[in-house]
């Protein structure tokens, strides 16, 4: 392949509106689930949802932490969710490189990804 990565593809169709689903990245499955929707916080303001990984039969996950919409922080209506199998293979990549090891023991790690899930 052209970059050396294998390519990510989605097992069923791209889930635009389910809350959770199976991707597959790189021949091995991984769980997602969205964890929290956008909320205001006193302390912090707007937070950004939180979609929950697991890779299939592994016991360490990942968390992604997606930034605020932005028309959120423009003071505009809540729009419809935006999450899809897409975002979340480059969730799955992004928190990977950083260090994610699904195999090992312990707390799920956090990653802070952009709203692409990069």
């Amino acid at each position: 392949m052209e970059s050396g990565h294998k390519h990510a593809t989605a097992i069923a169709m791209t889930n635009m509106h389910n809350l959770t689903g199976i991707v597959d990245v790189d021949g091995l499955k991984y769980e997602w689930e969205l964890q929290r929707e956008p909320q205001w916080s006193d302390a912090d303001g707007w937070r950004g949802m939180i979609v929950s990984l697991l890779q299939k039969d592994m016991q360490r996950g990942a968390l992604l932490e997606f930034p605020p919409p932005k028309r959120l922080m423009k003071g505009l209506q809540r729009g419809r969710l935006q999450i899809n199998d897409a975002m979340v293979c480059r969730g799955v990549r992004a928190a990977l490189l950083a260090g994610w090891e699904p195999a090992s023991r312990g707390r799920p790690m956090v990653f802070i990804v952009d709203a692409d899930g990069n």
